[in-house]
């Protein structure tokens, strides 16, 4: 993983106005991936865009942590039931073609 690609998590909470101990949470419950570069806890950048909507969760909706790892949680079994289903349909389209 490049460096490039992370961005500390003080840095971020900073920027963001929310505790550290809140990604940390995330971190706990495996909502997030923390990346330790010499002693400094990092996140990498492409995890921005689901923390961001975390936060929203977290803040304006007043979702807790184990909350947001239900929201989580059902959102990739619904991606996974999703892409099923688009590979059943393309298997039926087969046989319809016969």
């Amino acid at each position: 993983m490049e460096t490039n690609d992370l961005i500390s998590i003080e840095l971020f909470c900073t920027h963001y106005r929310i505790s550290t101990s809140f990604i940390e949470a995330l971190n706990e419950y495996e909502l997030v991936e923390i990346v330790t570069i010499q002693e400094t806890p990092c996140i990498n950048k492409s995890q921005i865009k689901e923390i961001e909507k975390m936060i929203h969760f977290h803040d304006d909706l007043n979702i807790n942590i184990e909350g947001i790892d239900v929201i989580y949680n059902l959102l990739r079994q619904i991606k996974t039931l999703q892409n099923e289903s688009v590979l059943l349909r393309n298997r039926l389209d087969i046989y319809e073609d016969i």
